[in-house]
């Protein structure tokens, strides 16, 4: 799986941690045992980052999933999360932090190796050349193969179809149909 998690920028073969100054447990533990319960949970950790802001700890997750996430989803994976580090973490030698969970939004970046389970979903596409003199379309995803994605878009009251080679695409994210 690839993330971006902040967390794996301060490993160290040293051991200790720049957080749990004092803790048995280092944070790369905590990270990774958090990891596999919101896996577990069906979801993905996609960022993990601890800081000192305005003198308190806080954890800050970022958590993605196909399907979308709303608030209630939030909080249902918070107490999840929670219930887990209180019951089932020994972490009384840790000093304690605010946790922060968040979702990558309605709007999130798609990974063109998950675009399969995007289909019949709204998106954004930014191309590398153009095509039909354009950069950027917004439509639904009606196809997907090996090599191409389709996608159908409106030019003022007709609909469009385009078919997009994946190699030409820069960046693709969900989209809010307006």
């Amino acid at each position: 799986m690839e993330t971006t998690n902040s967390y794996l920028k301060n490993k160290s073969g040293s051991g200790h941690s720049l957080f749990f100054e004092r803790g048995i447990m280092e944070i790369n533990e905590f990270i990774d045992l958090l990891k596999n319960k919101i896996k577990s949970l069906s979801y993905e950790l996609v960022d993990a980052k601890f800081q000192r802001e305005k003198g308190d700890n806080y954890l800050h997750l970022v958590v993605d999933r196909i399907e979308s996430i709303n608030m209630n989803d939030i909080v249902e994976l918070t107490n999840a999360i929670n219930d887990y580090i209180d019951n089932e973490l020994d972490i009384s030698s840790l000093p304690s932090f605010i946790m922060d969970i968040s979702s990558l939004g309605a709007e999130k970046p798609i990974k063109i190796d998950d675009i399969n389970n995007y289909i019949n979903k709204y998106i954004h596409v930014h191309l590398i050349n153009p095509i039909l003199g354009e950069n950027i379309f917004e439509g639904d995803l009606i196809e997907v193969n090996d090599n191409q994605i389709t996608i159908e878009f409106k030019i003022k009251t007709r609909k469009k179809v385009l078919v997009i080679e994946k190699s030409n695409i820069s960046k693709i994210r969900l989209a809010i149909k307006f």
